[in-house]
């Protein structure tokens, strides 16, 4: 993670020299891309030197367009949908996300060939997430079918760059936002760093006032500002109303943490909130960036340890300050996006 941050900042100081301010999101969302295949499929993929990244667009384009048909009530047909125009962009949007996701999976199944490589992935202390899915068999000896493991990278690849990009472009534009925070937070980082351009795991846990500030950008923008959930049983509420089972309910993960029945001051940035004082008496289901329950996010920890990575590294080496001219404006769909994108100022440090 660390690699690849470096990769990104080396690449700011080079264009925040060439231009006022810099639209971070799509830059953001090539790190973690490349975060994530390098960490979960053993994979260099050189996305953030390349010219253009096609995944990135698709998987932009397949969000908007998802969001897109949940709102327009005759796309709720199968058949509507196929036949128009967006239903085609759809189609032409998987396919280039799934030419994506099976070129990873087939070069790593080339070297699985090899007896020597297969003898390698096996004495493997920590096998990686398409180790698994390819090595693993039920009860019978079979294994998950080409179909099958597709579906999971897939998942896991969305999910695994696509939030974390926005969850960490909104850290660094509220930082940017509130520069006596960013400054006590960059106080806390380079006394942890001590002149280090390196982070290690150690480290993580040394920096919590950063964590709070995190969790309190997260609280004002969740990178999914909505879930939604199948009831397996009847809900009764204290007014004597009811849902039966089988009803799909929505939450607004967005709302909820704005609420100001839930929230003293709610629209205030206050990283105070999550000392653990603070934090002691809140509700388990107050403070939900990664959902809650049995079906929350299985890559939490992964996305915490990246944000903190990203953010320490990006403010020992940079001053982050607002382009006023060209503020962001939220927009939900799957993910918490900017319809102008995200532009910050960039100072390098001395």
């Amino acid at each position: 993670m660390a690699d690849s941050t470096k990769i990104m900042l080396d690449k700011w100081e080079r264009l925040c020299c060439e231009s006022g301010s810099l639209e971070i999101y799509q830059h953001v969302s090539l790190l973690t891309l490349d975060n994530i295949m390098r960490c979960a499929f053993s994979y260099q993929s050189n996305c953030q030197t390349l010219s253009n990244n096609s995944y990135i667009q698709a998987v932009y384009e397949l969000t908007y367009l998802c969001n897109h048909r949940f709102h327009t009530f005759p796309y709720h047909s199968n058949l509507i949908f196929h036949l128009s125009p967006h239903g085609y962009r759809f189609r032409k949007a998987c396919r280039l996300a799934h030419r994506h996701t099976d070129e990873v999976i087939r070069q790593r199944k080339e070297a699985l060939r090899s007896e020597k490589e297969l003898e390698k992935i096996s004495g493997k202390r920590y096998l990686d997430f398409l180790d698994i899915l390819l090595c693993t068999q039920d009860e019978e000896g079979k294994g998950l079918s080409d179909e099958e493991i597709r579906a999971e990278v897939d998942t896991f690849m969305f999910e695994g760059h696509d939030t974390t990009a926005s969850g960490i472009s909104w850290i660094l534009h509220t930082l940017a936002n509130h520069p006596q925070h960013q400054d006590l937070c960059r106080a806390e980082i380079q006394q942890v760093l001590q002149g280090r351009q390196h982070i290690d795991w150690e480290s993580l846990g040394k920096l919590p006032y950063t964590t709070m500030c995190i969790k309190e950008c997260l609280r004002l923008y969740p990178p999914v500002p909505g879930i939604s959930r199948r009831l397996t049983k009847p809900v009764h509420f204290p007014d004597g109303r009811a849902l039966p089972a089988g009803s799909l309910v929505g939450v607004s993960v967005y709302c909820l943490h704005r609420n100001a029945s839930v929230w003293e001051n709610p629209e205030i940035f206050d990283p105070l909130r999550f000392s653990p004082e603070n934090s002691m008496n809140r509700h388990s289901h107050a403070f939900i960036p990664f959902s809650a329950g049995q079906r929350n996010c299985i890559g939490q920890q992964f996305a915490m340890n990246e944000m903190k990575i990203v953010t320490a590294l990006t403010l020992s080496r940079f001053q982050l300050a607002v382009d006023e001219a060209k503020l962001p404006s939220a927009i939900p769909q799957l993910v918490l996006r900017s319809v102008n994108g995200i532009h910050l100022i960039l100072s390098p440090l001395a």
